[in-house]
């Protein structure tokens, strides 16, 4: 049941459970182009972005992908593109992209946009152009909820530690390196790899492996909260099936993974420890069905965001900006 909060310029605003929970759900007096309120939407989110995390914009008029770009360019900063990607997408043009494609059957685990590196957005929006016919929900959750139930002791090793992103690229297991890095020249993919400090091998069979080490916490650059800011959940090998994990480690050596996360020192993460992350990230999910026309904006670092299984078509589409890195952070 939603909480009614108040009305702002015409503009319903509430929360879609409890009150002041993640997400505030703003809805128009009546169906009207999504153009004609950017000017109140945008101040609206200067107030209630930095508190809440993530604005849910529903009941607005947005008539395909060109309206959804003009909203998300309205904030004034340049869409980022999608590069040292871990996942699939389309282009679809000018800073909006696909959502991940993995298989319908699939849930892809909660998690903050490119936590895996030492750069990524601050900004991200998600509209749905159309919703699935079951499921296909996008769950999200408060980062800083889940750093504060993460346990102590877990806590402070991996902050202490930070984590060591491996990764294979290529031969029809993961993302061919020329797809990733959006390139086909491997000096281009060297200087990147030197600008972002991340170690990188050319392979006999010339394929490419990337090493990185990154925070697993970090401090909101605005607000200074705390928050779990890591992918160590999902790219463990232990968040495959296990017979697709046995089934990979029967077919190349653990160095060879597609991808595998490992403390910053190089040990392994204590399986019962992923355990513990995963059912806080559950405990933290809010989940809703989509309708066709929402815009759902979050601030990447205070709500971290997946997707769960579906059926039918379903559509969805992204786009981010304001690229920060972790070299200006307040991180210790």
């Amino acid at each position: 049941m939603r909480a009614l909060v108040e009305h702002t310029d015409g503009l319903q605003v509430s929360s879609l459970g409890e009150a002041g929970a993640l997400p505030l759900v703003v809805t128009p007096p009546r169906r009207a182009p999504l153009d004609a309120w950017l000017s109140q939407l945008s101040g609206l989110v200067a107030d209630a972005l930095p508190e809440v995390g993530g604005v849910l914009f529903r009941g607005f008029d947005v008539p395909g992908v060109a309206a959804f770009q003009r909203f998300v360019w309205s904030f004034g900063s340049p869409l980022l593109s999608y590069e040292f990607g871990s996942t699939p997408r389309t282009d679809l043009g000018e800073g909006v992209y696909t959502s991940t494609e993995y298989p319908a059957h699939q849930a892809i685990p909660l998690h903050s946009e490119q936590s895996y590196t030492l750069e990524w957005p601050m900004r991200i929006w998600f509209h749905c152009v159309q919703p699935s016919e079951q499921g296909g929900e996008t769950p999200i959750a408060d980062c800083r909820e889940i750093y504060r139930r993460i346990d102590d002791e877990v806590c402070r090793r991996f902050t202490q530690l930070g984590l060591m992103y491996v990764r294979n690229y290529g031969n029809g297991l993961d993302l061919p390196w020329q797809r990733a890095f959006n390139t086909e020249d491997r000096a281009i993919v060297e200087a990147f790899c030197r600008t972002h400090r991340i170690q990188f091998e050319w392979k006999s069979d010339g394929e490419l492996r990337t090493r990185q080490i990154c925070q697993a916490v970090a401090r909101h650059p605005a607000s200074g909260e705390w928050v779990w800011f890591n992918q160590a959940h999902l790219f463990h090998v232990s968040n495959l099936a296990p017979a697709i994990a046995d089934a990979l480690l029967g077919a190349v050596d653990e160095a060879d993974l597609p991808r595998n996360v490992y403390y910053g020192d190089g040990s392994p993460i204590e399986p019962e420890v992923l355990e513990h992350v995963r059912g806080v990230l559950d405990a933290c999910a809010v989940k809703f069905p989509w309708q066709q026309g929402d815009i759902l904006m979050l601030d990447n670092m205070l709500a971290a965001h997946g997707r769960c299984p579906f059926s039918g078509p379903r559509q969805v589409v992204v786009a981010m900006a304001q690229s920060y890195s972790i070299k200006a952070s307040l991180m210790q």
